[in-house]
């Protein structure tokens, strides 16, 4: 297809300039003079898109290897590519699980094999995710982009100290899943308003805020880079403001959903499940005002598909997780932009800017291009990824892709 973009806003430097644009199906052009009309024969005219820097989402599931039934590389880096992410870093609850060079490799395999954008793993911090043994961290650090147990939380505060010790030597970084499993007594959505209505079994805040206490105590003792994964509660935030304000070496991401939903909100469907689980509206407005004063730096999906099967046992039963990558900028763009909550800077800065600082990740490697002249409504039969599983299905939005460019080529294209 070719594209002419007319008034595109194009990000540079922090700010927004007005371009004129083509894409011919290979090469993208900003227009010193725009065009002519005669110049646009066959060309598709949009009207007032972004152009923005590739996302980067430091927080997905890829299930490969080991669950390739549920997404596989070639799957989840199309659904990336549609969502506008020209790169990804993928968790490590996988079969096996990374956390030696020989393990590593069928990952590293499948990503040169099947990737469309930058996919970059990690490693686990105990081998097997199982919390009694380090993970050959030195030997693989180069290879991974960080090191996390996700999906499990580090229980023995020893382990941790003896992590943070290696994996700051390595010059690496923790991405910490931070969950307390003696405070879960069998719960799988928050401990809220919507769980004492339906008898549901409810995860408590201090679950999650406990060990991010117990970390911060642990950073400052060894200077280890950390980041903590997908916060949920106003304890967190309020955790995380105050080591920033002391100098520890902490940041942290969000998830869209945390962002925009509280509890009352939830039905009874598996894909209102997820963990850590959407919490109350006084934890969601800690987290909104925690995007808005840099206490929170990154905005991460947590893509987690699963089969319908999976997904389809209510919310006691059905599996923890749900997919994120090709609804995260429209859902924060009509709930948060369009809005006046936050600017676009401040959301291509979420998206974009900081994933990419923070982890290493290349700052040049791609852009996307997105229309947000019309609403429409989020069909899961449009998704690229094998996972449908999502709280906004058929919610309507504004912020279209209509391109995503990697490495000079294009990976997804609007038809």
């Amino acid at each position: 297809m070719k594209m002419y973009f007319k008034n595109a806003l194009i990000y540079k430097n922090g700010a927004f300039t007005s371009v004129d644009a083509t894409f011919d199906g290979t090469c993208f052009n900003i227009l010193d003079h725009g065009i002519c009309d005669t110049d646009i024969v066959d060309f598709h005219i949009f009207n007032n898109c972004y152009i923005l820097p590739g996302f980067c989402d430091v927080h997905v599931h890829f299930r490969e290897p080991g669950y390739l039934y549920k997404e596989d590389t070639a799957s989840g880096s199309a659904a990336a590519a549609h969502g506008g992410y020209t790169a990804v870093c993928t968790m490590p609850n996988l079969v096996p699980t990374p956390d030696s060079k020989e393990n590593l490799r069928p990952q590293l395999d499948a990503i040169k094999q099947k990737a469309k954008i930058a996919v970059l793993p990690f490693g686990t911090i105990t081998k097997g995710q199982k919390g009694e043994e380090l993970s050959d961290i030195e030997d693989i650090a180069d290879s991974v982009i960080g090191f996390s147990d996700d999906g499990r939380g580090v229980q023995s505060e020893e382990m941790m100290l003896a992590a943070m010790k290696k994996v700051r030597a390595a010059g690496s970084i923790i991405s910490a899943h931070c969950e307390d499993n003696s405070l879960l007594h069998g719960g799988y959505i928050h401990d809220g308003e919507y769980a004492r209505a339906h008898g549901h079994k409810g995860i408590c805040s201090e679950s999650e805020w406990g060990p991010i206490k117990r970390d911060i105590e642990l950073v400052k003792k060894t200077g280890c880079p950390y980041h903590v994964c997908h916060i949920s509660t106003k304890e967190s935030v309020e955790l995380i403001r105050r080591a920033k304000a002391e100098g520890v070496d902490i940041t942290c991401e969000t998830g869209p959903h945390y962002l925009v939903m509280n509890d009352t909100q939830i039905k009874e469907e598996g894909r209102f499940k997820m963990n850590p689980p959407i919490r109350s509206e006084e934890d969601r407005l800690a987290l909104v005002e925690g995007i808005k004063d840099g206490t929170i730096d990154v905005i991460a999906t947590d893509h987690a598909p699963h089969s319908a099967e999976e997904k389809s046992r209510g919310l006691e039963k059905s599996l923890m997780g749900v997919v994120g990558l090709e609804t995260s900028f429209a859902v924060l763009y009509t709930e948060l932009v369009k809005t006046g909550i936050i600017s676009m800077e401040k959301l291509v800065e979420l998206m974009s800017v900081k994933p990419r600082e923070r982890f290493s990740v290349n700052t040049d490697a791609g852009f996307t291009v997105f229309s947000v002249e019309n609403e429409y409504q989020i069909n899961t039969d449009d998704f690229l990824s094998m996972g449908r599983s999502t709280p906004f299905e058929n919610k309507r939005v504004w912020g279209e892709c209509l391109l995503t460019v990697y490495e000079g080529r294009a990976v997804y294209v609007k038809e």
